[in-house]
């Protein structure tokens, strides 16, 4: 009998009660919307024919409807920004998505990801949830947010708040009566490329200026008039995920659009830092779970000196090691999660200090590090199969490693563990 890939280690005292149920709606969609079609979607990456109704099923009013899940319920939402388990939540929605395709899940995740600065408890900023829950609560297609974050000349810059406080920033918002008017260039978020309809704007209003006051977080609509987006960047993978540039020239946005004021913008953008290493490590723990179906089908059925090829002491040998690092991958992944929801606790500590970003930082660093190599050596165990599209695993392998990538990758994570447990100052 097959073992499931739900053998795999999770702290089942944490997992919210909602868990079961949401997994087993999205296995059902990533199996009928996703599985069938995605080694198509590499040549999809430009226009998303192939790509738009399976989000459409994910995330509209139509399908799941999971676009509206941050929302309170006073608003049409789920309320999953106000709950105990919010990080574990995504967390699972991470995994099973990713599961069925990375770049579909960083797509939809990345939906929520400036939405947590004003959705997630204790910072609801109840007027501008008021204002986009419409947009997302009440469509029956897909609607996707952008955090325009990253720009041409700092790139990840920007999350090393300790040292640089936001000074490399470009994008500057000055204020004009009840307006901001906003000017800069954003490059590389996902959602770009024509797909968000909302973005959050991490900009500075002072250029040069690392006080914290300054730096602000102003969401802007797309079709807001001097918004620019240029068409989407061919990558190595993620082609369900579309990433680009982002003019704004003279942007003009009432004041209130402001995530929440001076002070406050930079501990937010702080808190969005850990919901993104959370989820990514979500994302390979979903790969990688897939990565077991495929591998277990394939040495079960392909046989060596007429047994089957994991009967083979040193296949035997390789496998063991990956099904153990899929183990502690999740293992961490989910104790990532628990950080998260333990910040409103009295043994937990807010999302915003070294204490959790650091530790999540070295985890996803350690998660993206296990899930690449063990990606390689599943492909050596397949050989030729394993660079034959038909068997989906070298889909993974190039999607993969753009996760270990960004949000500064190997480099800021490993500066700042080195900055947290060595008490280095000048990385």
């Amino acid at each position: 009998m097959m073992k499931n890939f739900d053998e795999f280690s999770k702290p089942e005292e944490y997992i919210s009660p909602m868990d079961k149920h949401i997994r087993s709606v999205i296995r059902n969609w990533a199996a009928k919307e996703v599985m069938p079609f995605r080694r198509k979607y590499d040549e999809d990456w430009k226009n998303h024919h192939m790509i738009e109704p399976a989000f459409d099923k994910l995330m509209g009013n139509k399908g799941v409807g999971l676009q509206k899940a941050l929302f309170p319920p006073e608003l049409g939402g789920w309320g999953i920004g106000q709950s105990d388990s919010a990080f574990t939540v995504s967390c699972a929605l991470a995994e099973e998505v990713g599961r069925a395709d990375t770049a579909m899940a960083v797509a939809f995740m990345v939906t929520y990801w400036p939405l947590t600065t004003i959705l997630v408890d204790p910072h609801v900023n109840w007027r501008l949830a008021k204002e986009f829950a419409p947009m997302f609560c009440n469509a029956d297609k897909a609607v996707f947010a952008a955090n325009a974050m990253t720009e041409p000349q700092g790139g990840a810059d920007i999350e090393n708040m300790d040292i640089l406080g936001g000074k490399t920033i470009r994008t500057l918002a000055r204020l004009e009566g009840d307006e901001w008017v906003i000017n800069g260039h954003k490059l590389w978020p996902t959602n770009t490329g024509g797909v968000a309809k909302l973005f959050s704007v991490p900009c500075t209003t002072k250029l040069g200026s690392n006080d914290p006051n300054d730096f602000a977080m102003i969401f802007v609509p797309a079709d807001a008039k001097g918004v620019t987006q240029g068409g989407p960047y061919e990558k190595a993978g993620m082609a369900a995920d579309k990433n680009g540039d982002i003019w704004f020239e003279d942007v003009r946005v009432p004041v209130w659009y402001r995530a929440h004021g001076p002070g406050m913008d930079a501990q937010v953008f702080r808190e969005i830092i850990p919901w993104g290493l959370a989820a990514s490590m979500g994302f390979l723990c979903g790969a990688m779970l897939n990565l077991y179906e495929i591998l277990y089908d394939f040495v079960s059925t392909k046989t060596y000196k007429n047994k089957p090829l994991k009967e083979d002491d040193h296949i035997a040998s390789i496998i063991g090691r990956i099904a153990g690092d899929i183990d502690v991958c999740r293992i961490l992944t989910y104790e990532a999660a628990r950080m998260g929801d333990r910040r409103n606790k009295p043994y937990g500590y807010p999302i915003y200090t070294d204490e959790v970003a650091c530790k999540m930082r070295n985890l996803k660093d350690f998660v993206s590090d296990r899930a690449v190599d063990i990606f390689g050596k599943a492909m050596d165990v397949l050989g030729p199969y394993g660079a034959d599209r038909e068997y989906d695993i070298e889909k993974h392998w190039r999607d993969i490693k753009i996760i270990q990538l960004w949000m500064g990758g190997k480099q800021l994570c490993q500066m700042e563990a080195a900055r947290y447990f060595f008490n280095c100052k000048t990385l």
